[in-house]
């Protein structure tokens, strides 16, 4: 799946773009999958008298109009569960369509080849659906719908887990384009865990990033972009007039820890012991709703190491 010379870019930059990884029918059925997940918020809304009528608007219609309406389809479409406060009733989406995708054999296949044959699929995953930016409100802060700022992957777990073998794996569910707000990167891995300031969201401290040489990473839909742990990467602001969409998605080596072991792991693929490989959607959802169950009525994880107060964040 890799070349010799992209899995040695991948270990000196920290980056590499891989184009035409998922099948068109992957996408075709997320998205209708996630079609169906919106008429059914957006009918709930609309009964609600929240939104406009829904009669004729597409997906991305309605997602327009219940972002406006300030209905969150955010928490409901994510494939995670939020890193503050944990309620029962916290929405989550897993599906056929999405765990065909989280699990398809071409996105473990460039993993194992950048980390080895024993994956685990990590629970730092998340959607990303980001509205075009004049369309966001003027509070609007959430990494996930606006753009996102400096960051490192590693860096944002905790530090039990700084010795992981890891890799993101960026999925382009719509091209991503420079206008719309692509990935941007700053290459090279070799500054360490760079500190971190939990403000805004959870980014790079000031004068800490030296970016004279950022990258922009556009990726066509079914394309994925492989982040190094260490990398610092953000995304540029979406400045079309349509939606961006994709996934991220995390693999660990097996029996490390994933920087989020209060949320749940499954085994993705493994050459040694090809039983314990996760098989069941219903059995990467139950193992989430399990976690919820959980955590819901315990006392709030932190999900990182940083403190605003210090020196390097003034």
């Amino acid at each position: 799946m890799l070349t010799a010379a992209q899995v040695a870019q991948f270990n000196t930059d920290g980056y590499v773009v891989v184009d035409d990884i998922l099948p068109a029918l992957v996408l075709e059925n997320v998205r209708a999958e996630y079609g169906d997940l919106m008429d059914s918020l957006y009918a709930a809304w609309q009964a609600e008298r929240r939104v406009p009528d829904g009669a004729g608007m597409d997906f991305w219609g309605k997602l327009s109009a219940a972002y406006a309406a300030g209905c969150d389809w955010f928490q409901p479409m994510d494939i995670s569960l939020p890193g503050g406060e944990i309620t029962p009733d916290c929405p989550m989406h897993f599906g056929p369509a999405i765990f065909d995708l989280v699990m398809h054999a071409r996105i473990l296949d460039l993993a194992e080849a950048l980390i080895g044959s024993e994956l685990t699929l990590n629970p730092i995953q998340h959607v990303r659906i980001k509205p075009p930016t004049p369309d966001l409100h003027a509070d609007e802060v959430r990494a996930h719908i606006t753009r996102t700022d400096w960051h490192q992957d590693r860096a944002v777990g905790l530090e039990k887990a700084d010795r992981t073998d890891m890799v993101t794996v960026w999925v382009a569910i719509t091209d991503a384009t420079v206008e719309n707000g692509c990935l941007q990167v700053a290459p090279g891995i070799d500054a360490g865990i760079l500190p971190h300031c939990p403000q805004v969201q959870t980014a790079i401290a000031p004068s800490h990033l030296d970016t004279s040489r950022v990258v922009p990473l556009p990726v066509k839909a079914g394309g994925v972009v492989l982040f190094h742990p260490l990398v610092p990467h953000a995304s540029l602001p979406n400045t079309s007039d349509g939606f961006r969409w994709s996934f991220d998605l995390r693999f660990s080596k097996t029996g490390q820890n994933t920087g989020r072991d209060h949320f749940p792991d499954f085994v993705a693929r493994s050459r040694h012991a090809p039983e314990t490989e996760l098989r069941d959607w219903h059995v990467w959802r139950d193992g989430w709703f399990d976690a919820r169950k959980r955590l819901a009525t315990t006392p709030h994880i932190p999900i990182h190491r940083w403190a605003s107060d210090a020196p390097y964040c003034a």
